[in-house]
């Protein structure tokens, strides 16, 4: 052989070696995963999701891949309840993957009748670790609801927000609607942790599990601009 074949040889083989290192990581959430999840871990897993998306380091996702593997099962280790802003898909800003997180999203993160339910499933029966309620900067619900918004049905599902809007109120912010991005910010800060309070007041399945230590329920806040997601119980 030539030493021209040999070093195009050698090189074909060094490039796929080196694709196939770098290929997608297909590998799903299994339920003996999951079992060895702690709320604390589950947390520090999206917590380092999250660093990965603002460092730019997200790990490549073959979804199809996770599309075969989830057919027979799912085993997520979080829900999350958050908005339907098209900019806060939490598969992505969390960097997880098809099968990791169940996920409830409505305008305004607030939870109903309906969705606590929904949350006892992901817990209680599913296995979820952790519940994270995740609000974001510059929400559209939060300015509708600071401003009063009547719109059709959106003026019910607004209305679920003037508890933070009011407890908001009493700090010292001029003018209080949705021209001034401080009170914005107050509303929807107040609105998760409020969120977070009806969870465990309606919830009694949910607290005796938080109390337990069963799992975790914490916020969270996600900026638009930047990417960040800082978390906070």
């Amino acid at each position: 052989m030539s030493i021209f074949l040999t070093c195009v040889l050698t090189l074909t083989i060094c490039i796929t070696t080196a694709s196939a290192a770098d290929a997608p990581e297909s590998g799903v959430m299994t339920q003996s995963m999951q079992t060895a999840i702690t709320p604390a871990k589950a947390l520090e897993m999206l917590k380092e999701g999250s660093e990965r998306l603002v460092s730019g380091s997200s790990a490549g996702v073959n979804y199809l891949a996770q599309v075969k593997k989830t057919a027979a099962g799912q085993y997520p280790f979080p829900a999350v309840v958050t908005r339907v802003d098209s900019r806060t898909q939490p598969e992505i800003i969390l960097d997880q993957g098809i099968g990791d997180l169940f996920v409830a999203r409505v305008a305004g993160n607030f939870v109903k009748g309906d969705l606590l339910g929904s949350l006892e499933f992901a817990t209680k029966v599913s296995g979820a670790r952790i519940i994270l309620v995740m609000g974001h900067t510059k929400c559209g619900a939060i300015k509708g609801a600071s401003d009063d918004v009547a719109l059709g049905l959106l003026t019910a599902t607004l209305a679920n927000l003037n508890p933070a809007v009011t407890a908001a109120s009493k700090g010292d912010y001029s003018p209080k609607d949705s021209t001034n991005a401080k009170f914005v910010q107050a509303v929807a800060d107040m609105n998760v942790k409020l969120t977070m309070q009806k969870l465990r007041d309606r919830g009694l399945v949910l607290r005796a599990m938080i109390d337990k230590g069963e799992i975790a329920l914490v916020g969270a806040m996600y900026d638009i601009t930047t990417g960040k997601t800082t978390f906070y119980e």
